[in-house]
């Protein structure tokens, strides 16, 4: 139980991290430079990256939800 928390805390530090790289890529030259092919390649290559990573964050806590790992904790209901 404690390897899947830090498997969690893991992808979502890398989650973070690849929206920094993309705005790096974003704010790194202006509108009218010449590198803006690269840039955006850079910044949509973050983005993938980031969109890769939430996708294992989502299917690493519904497979700890399925292993019985965490339980759902909700409101309780009618108070």
């Amino acid at each position: 139980m404690l390897v899947m928390k830090y498997v969690i805390a893991l992808v979502f530090v890398g989650i973070l991290a690849s929206l920094g790289s993309a705005l790096f890529f974003m704010l790194k030259g202006g509108p009218s430079d010449d590198k803006s092919r690269a840039k955006s390649g850079g910044m949509a290559r973050a983005l993938t990256v980031r969109i890769g990573l939430s996708v294992v964050l989502f299917l690493c806590v519904l497979l700890a939800w399925k292993l019985g790992y965490i339980q759902p904790g909700g409101l309780p209901v009618g108070k």
